[in-house]
């Protein structure tokens, strides 16, 4: 009876009504909702977890160990320049081989919403930078005139390529490039028959790289330190009278950085001491007889151990940024202590270089 006088009503009014919905047809859409619901639930959990696995960090490797395999693999014996030019080969492969992959590029999750490990990726790939160049204008050279090595023409300038290019091109195929000229050149050196590949382990090469390294610790000890808010005086110009400079700026400047950096920076520098870490406990054996002979054996160790400290794991789930006295740590201010010691034990070691 009611649905005839809905027909009529419809008919009247030109309206057709929408037929209800039965207890049978609202359960099925209750049930697909439960299961929409669930496996979405089930999707972010996923998620979670692989970030939570991606987000640790690389362990450390024997630098030693690492030349030796590498070498193996070709047939041949050490040579001078072998273990760093393998340890920077095993350090970029790390960037790209790991847990999750390189990660600073990632345009899905869990790679989209990390954070900390592509700041690692990129303190690490600073450092790679610095010691390919290193490679092509000293270390594989015997003076400036002489003629630059066809790998590392092509390796450095890979390895200097936009950090979070996607596609056309993607940032691994450049990095995987660089990876295979370096191989290429390991190759070359480790070969007594080729003259044409050569590294000179000399104390003005040595020195050089490490003036970089220095500006590097340097810059990322002040940002460490600015984790907490501190006064500085401007000492741009100081030490000449006349030093000029394109804009003038106060006296005094106020510094902090912005919270939601602070980890970022962190991981930033956890990443180029690890790099840096693994370079000159390769650089401490290639360069073993320029050590001994400027007696800095002691002064290279010590940077050493200050970069491993640096290393050590934290017991917290997220960066603490206490007031440096206050109750609670400051893990921005300890990495920065370690490496202003490194840098300051870099700068003594430059020293020792430059005696004759």
């Amino acid at each position: 009876m009611w649905e005839s006088i809905k027909q009529k009503f419809a008919s009247l009014t030109g309206r057709i009504p929408r037929p209800s919905l039965s207890a049978k047809d609202s359960g099925d859409s209750g049930g697909l909702s439960k299961i929409f619901f669930t496996i979405v639930g089930f999707l972010l959990i996923l998620i979670l977890i692989i970030g939570l696995y991606w987000s640790r960090e690389p362990a450390a490797f024997s630098v030693s160990q690492n030349a030796q395999s590498r070498l193996r693999m070709t047939g041949s014996e050490y040579v001078v320049g072998s273990t760093t030019t393998a340890t920077m080969i095993r350090t970029a492969e790390t960037l790209l081989d790991k847990p999750g992959g390189y990660l600073s590029n990632d345009v899905f999750p869990p790679g989209l919403y990390l954070d900390n490990i592509p700041n690692w990726e990129f303190g690490v790939l600073v450092q790679l930078r610095d010691l390919s160049r290193a490679y092509r204008e000293s270390f594989s050279r015997s003076q400036s005139q002489s003629t630059e090595d066809p790998d590392l023409i092509i390796a450095e300038p890979r390895l200097h390529f936009d950090n979070n290019s996607w596609l056309f091109p993607p940032t691994e195929g450049q990095y995987r490039e660089a990876i295979e000229r370096l191989e290429s050149y390991l190759t070359r050196i480790a070969d007594q028959e080729n003259v044409d590949a050569q590294f000179y382990a000399r104390a003005d090469n040595l020195s050089s790289w490490l003036l970089d390294v220095e500006s590097r610790l340097g810059s990322l000890s002040q940002r460490l330190s600015a984790s907490v808010r501190a006064q500085r005086v401007n000492t741009d110009t100081a030490g000449e009278l006349s030093a000029a400079q394109s804009t003038p700026v106060r006296q005094e400047v106020s510094v902090k950085t912005p919270w939601l950096q602070i980890d970022d920076i962190f991981y930033e520098a956890r990443g180029a001491t690890w790099a840096l870490m693994h370079f000159l406990k390769a650089v401490e054996v290639d360069f073993q007889g320029v050590l001994e002979d400027k007696n800095a054996q002691a002064s290279l160790s010590q940077i050493i151990r200050e970069l491993e400290a640096s290393q050590r794991s934290i017991f917290f789930p997220v960066i603490l940024n206490g007031s440096g006295f206050g109750i609670f740590a400051n893990h921005s201010l300890a990495m920065a202590n370690y490496i202003s010691r490194a840098n300051a034990a870099i700068i003594d070691l430059r020293s020792l270089l430059s005696q004759g």
